[in-house]
């Protein structure tokens, strides 16, 4: 009985110094480091129905940029993204009839140069720069709108609303919203084209003498009263003549 007593309290003792070294080893070991850098496709392809967003990412190469820049500085960026149900309510070939570069600037017009977290939106002041460039009127401006803990977003174009938070940092924030941001400088409705200016009347043309005298062909007046003193001379030499035979005669 004395033995097996004994032995209990031995397995016991090695059980706890198992357990005790188990404890030492996995507090030495360092904790797992980061998943990697920041890259915008990965955090998309997480989120699920970004398919049209992220192929734009990649045909205009605006995705490796938007890499690079959060893993190489500490500018920050916040991203407007658009679902694909977004995307499928566009007029049937709206992007296949843009340029490579009104591509390029349709994608950047969803990307703001600094980290705006959602409480930001409420005291950021309009309109919004966004890395398209010019946010003049006509050309990128937009314009943001809350009320409550909803932000609105205008561009001239079209409205959008923030309908969710897909990922934030504190130095890349990325905004699901429901509408692609048309910018007026690509979208807008271009002024209506000014009337062409009516022709000059054409000048009338000059009539010849003939066509100034109400009978086609005769003589102007000129040549009328030239010819009734030729008839008039001859006339007076006729009778002169009569008279000389006469007093011949």
């Amino acid at each position: 009985m004395d033995n097996i007593h004994f032995s209990l309290s031995l397995l016991t003792t090695l059980l706890l110094l198992l357990l005790l070294r188990s404890s030492t080893t996995l507090a030495q070991t360092p904790a797992p480091g980061p998943s990697g850098p920041t890259n915008i496709t990965k955090i998309l392809e997480k989120a699920g129905q970004f398919t049209t967003l992220i192929r734009l990412f990649q045909i205009t190469q605006v995705g490796d940029q938007i890499n690079t820049q959060l893993n190489n500085s500490n500018q920050g960026l916040t991203l407007f993204a658009p679902t694909d149900n977004a995307f499928s309510s566009l007029q049937a070939g709206t992007l296949n009839s843009l340029s490579d570069q009104q591509k390029v600037s349709l994608v950047q017009f969803h990307i703001l140069p600094t980290f705006l977290s959602m409480s930001q939106f409420q005291t950021v002041s309009n309109p919004l720069r966004t890395q398209a460039g010019d946010s003049a009127a006509g050309e990128f401006p937009l314009n943001v709108t809350t009320a409550s803990n909803q932000v609105n977003i205008s561009t001239g174009v079209d409205d959008a609303t923030v309908d969710n938070t897909i990922y934030t940092d504190g130095q890349l924030a990325v905004y699901q919203v429901d509408k692609v941001l048309l910018p007026l400088k690509i979208f807008g409705t271009p002024s209506p084209a000014a009337a062409p200016a009516p022709a000059a009347p054409k000048a009338a043309k000059k009539k010849s003498g003939s066509d100034d005298n109400p009978v086609a062909g005769g003589d102007s007046p000129a040549d009328s009263s030239g010819g009734i003193g030729r008839a008039i001379h001859e006339g007076v030499g006729i009778i002169a003549v009569m008279l000389a035979i006469t007093f011949n005669l």
